[in-house]
């Protein structure tokens, strides 16, 4: 199951919910990680933009709930438009609230990103035994997505994946490429032991550093000239 929620408005299209959220990360003195406002709303907007696609949404807004204080508010909406412009998404609007009434002593926001999509549009594939399946990225976590920021999965590579037709994308989070791949087979009972790879798939991939990408064998090609070194192969065994 995606992380998603997804309501249907009319007889051709859904609407797609995908949030994130992040705490303690911040410029305040008590937070647990020090970094920019700007790169906290980037990495949230990452999250919930990345789980909208792949849920074959088209985004359309973003609401940022801002519990920072009222000074961070510019810098935050400035990692969003990071994230947009990395996508080259020119017209999707953001909204959002901040609170203002008491400080907190750590860093906060929420982040929803709004998607349309095409009820016509498929993004789950069946398991089978000729299905290729690959981790773009590495899972990284913590002060690491800073520091190896060159084996994170770029969302414009994310974007130019998810447009090859047919294929089948899946964000990972902070429960590891195992839980996910049981998520998106959920008849398989894909056990460690079963998974054949070089990357750890137990880890958390905090701010989704990298996603699953299932496809069929003569599209390994194209997908490989789109991820380059990025492209860590899974071979599920029986």
């Amino acid at each position: 199951m995606r992380d998603i929620v997804t309501i249907p408005f009319s007889e051709g299209d859904s609407l797609i919910i995908a949030c994130d959220n992040s705490g303690a990360i911040g410029m305040k003195e008590q937070d647990h990680v020090h970094i920019s406002y700007d790169t906290v709303a980037y990495y949230a907007f990452r999250v919930s933009v990345m789980e909208c696609i792949a849920a074959g949404g088209e985004p359309v807004s973003v609401l940022l709930h801002n519990f920072c204080g009222n000074e961070p508010w510019d810098q935050l909406v400035s990692g969003i438009e990071k994230g947009l412009s990395e996508l080259k998404f020119s017209d999707v609007r953001i909204t959002g609230s901040t609170e203002s009434n008491f400080q907190l002593l750590q860093s906060a926001i929420g982040l929803m990103v709004l998607g349309k999509k095409s009820s016509a549009k498929i993004t789950d594939l069946a398991f089978t035994k000729h299905l290729k399946i690959a981790v773009i990225g590495l899972p990284l976590v913590g002060n690491e997505v800073i520091e190896l920021n060159d084996q994170v999965a770029p969302l414009a590579i994310f974007h130019e994946v998810s447009l090859i037709k047919g294929a089948m994308l899946w964000p990972v989070g902070s429960k590891g490429i195992l839980y996910e791949l049981n998520q998106m087979f959920p008849n398989e009972m894909i056990t460690q032991e079963r998974v054949v790879t070089t990357v750890d798939i137990i880890k958390s991939a905090g701010p989704s550093t990298c996603f699953i990408v299932c496809f069929q064998p003569d599209q390994e090609e194209i997908i490989r000239k789109i991820t380059g070194e990025l492209l860590y192969t899974i071979e599920i065994r029986k």
